[in-house]
């Protein structure tokens, strides 16, 4: 083999070897975007139409909101999420369960809020903010 064709195999190589190591990068970038996101929450367990956060942030890609309904709050209640096209609810549960909702979520600013009658309207609500 002369040495010019060993140098141009040797480039080949290089560029094959720079062209994996792309693929691989740009794969678990896609995956980073693909993230599963699960944030917690409760009612408030005095009663009131309030959960115990107002605003809650996650990556874009599978959200979990999970709800825990005190055993002081006396009132059955649920989280669901709705906007961009996205409308989920979760189970409606007595105090002391756990209600969950998932939803595969885009950038954008959605309402996270309890689909009981009346308690979204009386302020059981809140933003999630998807990035």
């Amino acid at each position: 083999m002369t040495r010019r064709r060993i140098l141009v195999s040797l480039l080949g190589l290089a560029l094959a070897a720079a062209s994996v190591a792309a693929f691989v990068a740009a794969s678990a970038a896609g995956s980073a975007h693909a993230a599963k996101a699960t944030r917690n929450l409760s009612a408030n367990a005095s009663g009131k139409l309030r959960f115990s956060v107002k605003t809650i942030r996650a990556p874009k890609g599978k959200v979990t909101l999970v709800m825990r309904n005190p055993r002081g709050s006396g009132i059955p209640h649920a989280v669901s999420v709705k906007g961009k096209g996205i409308d989920k609810e979760g189970r409606t549960v007595d105090p002391g369960g756990t209600s969950r909702v998932s939803a595969t979520l885009k950038k954008g600013t959605y309402t996270f809020y309890c689909p009981v009658d009346g308690h979204e309207d009386g302020g059981m609500k809140g933003k999630l903010i998807v990035s």
